[in-house]
């Protein structure tokens, strides 16, 4: 009996270590209702207004970079009571575009085949693919879409991206803080920061006994090689 009352706080000790919540301390990216489509100018707008819009200066040449998927990760880390699980999309696709050279005015796009999601365990790589999550025959996709990358972010990032996030059919707009790196060989961006599974209808609680958490870490690596010459 003395030996069980001094092991048994001891396990809940080391148990209560073991679940930490991966996302504490993470940056939590900003998320809204899908910006609406771009409504097309009005055709009776007189020509002369329409003439300095078009004269503008321009941000600088496009240069659009696929991505290099074997150096480029989309991963993600989610946990519960008990543990946490890691998890990545072995199979994604997308490019990095700067403007004048720079990630400032440029664009992020990232495809994630759903069906190629794979963790630490098998078992759960295939209810991750089932309806209570990913629902992969259903949403085969999730995309990223930057709309705006400016300079500064929290944290002392780099620079702060905002774009839609398509994910279980549900389309938010999203902000988070990343570091981008303009080399001379390639861009490389990293990024880490938390969502709510349940703004994108993903809403599987867990086992009454083990509850999974709702807040989601999403880890981004991305490498785009730069053409020489």
């Amino acid at each position: 009996m003395i030996i069980a009352r001094i092991l048994v706080p001891a396990a809940l000790m080391i148990s209560l270590a073991a679940c930490e919540d991966p996302t504490k301390d993470k940056p939590r990216a900003t998320v809204s209702s899908a910006a609406p489509a771009a409504q097309p100018a009005a055709e009776t707008q007189p020509a002369a207004q329409a003439q300095p819009a078009a004269q503008a200066q321009p941000a600088g040449a496009a240069e659009t970079l696929p991505l290099d998927v074997a150096a480029s990760t989309v991963g993600f880390v989610g946990s519960k009571v008990t543990g946490k699980h890691e998890g990545k999309f072995e199979k994604i696709s997308g490019s990095i575009t700067l403007a004048g050279g720079k990630a400032e005015g440029g664009k992020i796009a990232i495809e994630a085949d759903t069906a190629s999601v794979k963790t630490d365990a098998e078992k759960l790589d295939g209810h991750l693919k089932s309806a209570d999550f990913f629902d992969v025959e259903k949403f085969p996709k999730a995309t990223f879409t930057s709309t705006q990358i400016k300079a500064g972010g929290e944290g002392g990032a780099t620079h702060t991206v905002t774009g839609e996030l398509d994910l279980h059919g549900v389309k938010k707009s999203i902000s988070f803080p990343a570091n981008i790196t303009e080399g001379a060989d390639a861009v490389s961006g990293t990024a880490e920061f938390v969502i709510n599974r349940k703004d994108f209808g993903i809403v599987y609680p867990g086992k009454q006994d083990d509850l999974i958490r709702d807040d989601v870490l999403l880890k981004l690596s991305l490498k785009a090689p730069r053409k020489k010459g």
